[in-house]
């Protein structure tokens, strides 16, 4: 596990995006796995500001997003989909036909985790898979549970993470009670993981993922047994790192 400290969150976005903007350059098929929330924002920013100078062209790559709110259509303003395409798709040169989300209003959900299943597979895996962690050590939408759930599936999220979502929403009771993501297995076949954190309230829950015991209470922490895991995060996220 290789871990870049930077000084705050524009930092980290700049290098965060250095890294994916190289695996495009040195790969320029490569399939990336995206993710949504506040943390990649301003990486996905940066990564604008250098396909807009020239620096790196897009136009070749296919992306898979880890998650989508089960219940909400591409056209609403809270959906991934529609994340996406504001601060990222709709930006560059990428084809919309090669982005990827599951489908949050599919009607069977077996189905619709199966066929996420096979569009990864049909890829031929993810390349780089870009991860943030949830206040309770989620990723995607796997939250702690008994066991590490290892296909994509669709899940009941935790009370903690409607909390911290209901920003995004007028209320907590519009923020949907379910979501499709990838699962922890099909999260560790990515051949490289980009995990991206800023700030002081993850310093606890970032400090028991990488330094902790295993265990799928802390479904982050099953990142310490992938081969290749670049973690960025800023001095606030970072200052309950063991000495």
């Amino acid at each position: 596990m290789r871990i870049i400290k930077t000084k705050d969150y524009q930092e980290m976005s700049k290098a965060a995006a250095a890294i994916l903007v190289a695996q495009v350059i040195l790969k320029p098929d490569s399939v990336l796995g995206l993710a949504t929330g506040s943390t990649p924002i301003g990486t996905y920013n940066q990564m604008v500001e250098k396909y807009e100078k020239g620096e790196v062209d897009f136009s070749g790559i296919s992306t898979v997003n880890l998650d989508e709110y089960k219940g909400l259509d591409k056209e609403n303003e809270q959906s991934y989909y529609y994340f996406m395409n504001q601060h990222l798709f709709d930006r560059i040169n990428v084809d919309k036909d090669r982005t990827h989300l599951p489908n949050g209003m599919a009607l069977d959900r077996q189905k619709e985790c199966e066929d996420f299943e096979r569009i990864i597979q049909d890829l031929g895996g993810v390349d780089i898979q870009v991860l943030g962690i949830g206040h309770n050590g989620h990723i995607g939408f796997n939250e702690p549970a008994s066991a590490f759930e290892k296909g994509t599936h669709c899940v009941a999220l935790a009370k903690e993470t409607i909390e911290a979502n209901k920003r995004f929403f007028d209320s907590a009771d519009d923020v949907p009670k379910e979501a499709y993501t990838m699962g922890i297995g099909t999260i560790m076949k990515g051949r490289k993981i980009l995990l991206i954190v800023t700030g002081e309230e993850k310093a606890d829950i970032l400090a028991k993922a990488l330094w902790g015991e295993i265990t799928p209470k802390v479904p982050a922490s099953i990142l310490q047994l992938h081969p290749d895991v670049i973690v960025v995060a800023d001095e606030a996220a970072l200052s309950k790192m063991p000495k």
